[in-house]
């Protein structure tokens, strides 16, 4: 795939992401889960590769933290998870691999990375492994739908995965 159709499919999912930010969040706590940032996720982790998937968690988790729709713990979760989804896919070509490293990535790194966030910049009371129910829960959502569409393109064989992305049948 070109890089200008790359783009585009980047461009239409940080616009994806954005618009449902108002309607698929889920507030707990002072975090908002939000489960379509990891479906996008696995979505651009296989069809796009690193360097766009990351891209576009950062987009997105910036848009919503413009918009309000957002937390500061967006961009962690969703960076981390975007980057190891991408790397396991890429590195065992199994769609499933995607899906653990976007629940890994987000539910236990991004968690993680989360505390310092909440103790030094947000002055918030929290413990370390506080935040990995909540990434966990939003993380396998959102990555098992996309998990799901991928496996039913590849089987209805509508899309054709390559080593540079997809490409249409």
């Amino acid at each position: 795939m070109d890089k200008t159709r790359k783009l585009t499919l980047t461009a239409m999912m940080v616009a994806i992401g954005t618009m449902t930010s108002n309607v698929f969040f889920i507030p707990i706590g002072f975090t908002k889960v939000f489960p379509i940032q990891h479906f996008l996720n696995v979505l651009s982790a296989v069809m796009l590769g690193p360097y766009y998937a990351v891209l576009q968690a950062f987009s997105v988790s910036l848009l919503r933290n413009i918009m309000g729709t957002g937390s500061l713990f967006a961009f962690p979760g969703s960076m981390v998870g975007a980057l190891l989804a991408t790397f396991l896919y890429l590195k065992t070509r199994k769609l499933y691999m995607a899906f653990i490293g976007e629940v890994v990535g987000t539910g236990v790194l991004g968690a993680m990375l989360a505390y310092p966030i909440a103790a030094l910049l947000l002055g918030q009371k929290a413990t370390l492994f506080g935040f990995i129910p909540l990434f966990i829960f939003s993380s396998i959502a959102g990555a098992l739908l996309g998990f799901i569409i991928l496996s039913v393109f590849v089987k209805k064989q509508s899309i054709v995965l390559t080593n540079t992305g997809w490409l249409k049948k």
